[in-house]
């Protein structure tokens, strides 16, 4: 990949990990860019609860990640139980872009500038593949979700509502 390569990207080669990027029309004035990857990606043979998002959870100790699937809803309340913790919410944008290296929209759980603890959600465990931000709207990458556990250091739950 070269220069065009994000830090998610470059983690998962790094690592040796399988992986395929998979790149779609973004549009910058869309509401939900979860909702435009199903979009996008569901056209393409892909399931909707197989693409993947990545949120960033504030916890008391500071930042946290949660991967589930885009269509779904996040429960705060799981989330935390699942990180071990009395309390989550939604992070400031500012506070996820400075923690992770990545812009709103494009934040990869991979290669994130501080390793930060991670749930992703249960359901993952049955896909062979699932896709989440490669780190660059517009671009996902397609990776085994035992590898996305592995390399994240995540703990599984079922965190969505």
């Amino acid at each position: 990949m070269g220069g065009a390569a994000t830090p998610g990207i470059a983690a998962l080669v790094r690592a040796g990990v399988a992986h395929q990027v998979v790149k779609f029309s973004h549009d910058p004035r869309g509401p939900s860019f979860g909702l435009e990857a199903v979009h996008a990606l569901s056209g393409a043979g892909v399931a909707p609860d197989q693409i993947y998002k990545t949120l960033v959870i504030a916890v008391p100790d500071g930042l946290a990640v949660a991967v589930l699937p885009a269509p779904a809803r996040l429960s705060l309340k799981a989330a935390a139980a699942a990180l071990g913790v009395a309390k989550a919410t939604m992070a400031q944008p500012a506070a996820a872009e400075r923690a992770t290296g990545y812009v709103v929209g494009a934040i990869s759980p991979f290669g994130q500038r501080r390793s930060l603890p991670t749930v992703v959600d249960a359901g993952a465990l049955a896909w062979e593949r699932i896709h989440c931000s490669a780190g660059r709207r517009g671009w996902d990458v397609a990776v085994a979700p035992r590898d996305l556990v592995r390399l994240t250091g995540a703990v599984t739950a079922d965190i969505w509502a």
